[in-house]
């Protein structure tokens, strides 16, 4: 049944798609994000829903006339260049066939995501972008909350079956990334009821992150909300807030969660730190071997695992890193193009904030880049543990920033010629004559 209404679903959205390309692109992210197709048993499970959607959006897009410019910014270069140089790297790479099929997977994302700007005409298809990132993930972390308060933590939370998200892990990261895009969604909604569940919604998530027993989200979290209490104007009130609810969740928690929670602080005694450590040491290896290009988008393997790593006896292994994994498979060269696209999503993001100010306007747009900031801080940390350096979400967020910034700049330059069109009109009238 499952099968049957998903298939309704996606081929019944392709004539929308048509008339409006820009649902092919919330269609595309919905799927590659919440892999609802992981969610059948039958024929639908691994049918390629993304596929049709992608290529019914490019006619859409090409049929349209109403397209715009990506924006040539810091942000737009940086992602262009990153994109290049993975295609380099995908050439010169150890195993280049292996590392031709996860390039193209990175293609895809970014097609979409450089969709974003040419086809989002307003600032409602920008909400419902992320929405639907939002309820995507949400549906995980709401369903993972429910699952650790009614097992009492026994169990961990983990993904959908052959996605990104698949691991405890990977799916944590993924929480802790999008919660901030609850809140944002949250302070920017007029309906007392939306709000309600937003929150609802954060709490449940926040509780799925701790069931993951993942420590790399746990320190994760911790950074952001160091971020958001260096940031936020109520200080105390975020304390209070933070003494009341930590506690809450972590009582939840069965002892053998706080065993591996103190692994962080003694690491040296944990098999699979050891193991972490030794593929950063295998990465960084190759990267001293070949500076420039590294070794691909493929380079877990035993061969390369004989020839780098530092201790062969461990399994191979990936990166463990999203900067490890930039390091091995792209060089020192990869390695500052990824750095450099990191820092210029967070300028981008800041700039919004301070372009907006103190205007009522542009108060969604404020509150996007303060949120948006916390989760590239959510982001940043979690994934320095994690091999996700592929993972979609962070460039359709990349590709929300750069659509947002043209809203800012538009409405700014609406306001600014607004006054000059007002004063021109005036200086037309003539002046009133007095009477006699």
């Amino acid at each position: 049944m499952r099968d049957i209404a998903l298939f309704g679903f996606v081929f019944g959205l392709i004539p929308f798609i048509l008339f409006r390309p820009h649902i092919g692109v919330l269609a595309y992210v919905w799927l590659s994000v919440m892999n609802p197709h992981r969610l059948t048993w039958s024929y639908a499970y691994d049918f390629g829903f993304a596929v049709i959607i992608g290529a019914a959006t490019l006619v859409s897009a090409l049929l349209t006339t109403r397209r715009n410019s990506v924006p040539v910014n810091s942000l737009s270069i940086a992602l262009g260049l990153f994109l290049v140089w993975t295609s380099i790297t995908t050439i010169l790479a150890f195993y280049p066939a292996e590392s031709y099929e996860k390039w193209v997977v990175m293609i895809k994302t970014m097609f979409i995501v450089l969709m974003m700007p040419i086809l989002f005409q307003n600032q409602e298809h920008f909400r419902q972008l992320i929405w639907v990132i939002v309820l995507s993930l949400a549906y995980y972390g709401t369903k993972g909350g429910v699952f650790v308060l009614t097992t009492g933590g026994e169990f961990r939370v983990w993904g959908p079956a052959g996605s990104y998200i698949q691991d405890n892990n990977a799916l944590a990261a993924a929480l802790v990334m999008i919660v901030p895009m609850m809140r944002y969604l949250q302070l920017t909604t007029p309906h007392r009821i939306v709000r309600w569940g937003l929150l609802g919604m954060m709490i449940l998530c926040g509780i799925a992150v701790v069931g993951s027993y993942s420590r790399g989200a746990l320190l994760a979290v911790t950074a952001m909300l160091a971020f958001l209490w260096l940031k936020g104007r109520h200080k105390l009130v975020f304390i209070a807030v933070a003494l009341v609810s930590i506690p809450f969740v972590l009582s939840f928690m069965p002892e053998r969660w706080y065993d591996r929670m103190e692994t962080i602080g003694t690491y040296e005694m944990d098999s699979s730190a050891s193991m972490r450590l030794n593929s950063w040491g295998t990465m960084l290896n190759i990267a001293k071997d070949r500076p420039i290009i590294g070794g691909g988008f493929e380079v877990a393997r035993r061969e390369i695992y004989n020839r780098y790593s530092p201790d062969s006896r461990f399994p191979p292994q990936v990166a463990h890193s999203i900067y490890f994994e930039a390091l091995g498979s792209h060089g020192f060269v990869g390695l500052a193009l990824y750095l450099a696209l990191l820092f210029c999503h967070w300028r981008a993001a800041g700039n919004i904030v301070r372009k907006a100010g103190t205007s009522p306007d542009l108060a969604w747009a404020r509150q996007y880049g303060l949120m948006m900031q916390v989760s590239i801080v959510g982001f940043a940390v979690g994934g320095a543990f994690l091999s996700i350096m592929l993972f979609d979400v962070p460039y359709y967020l990349i590709g929300a920033t750069l659509v947002a910034g043209r809203f800012v700049d538009e409405q700014l330059k609406v306001a600014v010629q607004a006054p000059d069109a007002q004063d021109a009109s005036e200086s037309m009238v003539p002046a009133r004559q007095p009477s006699a």
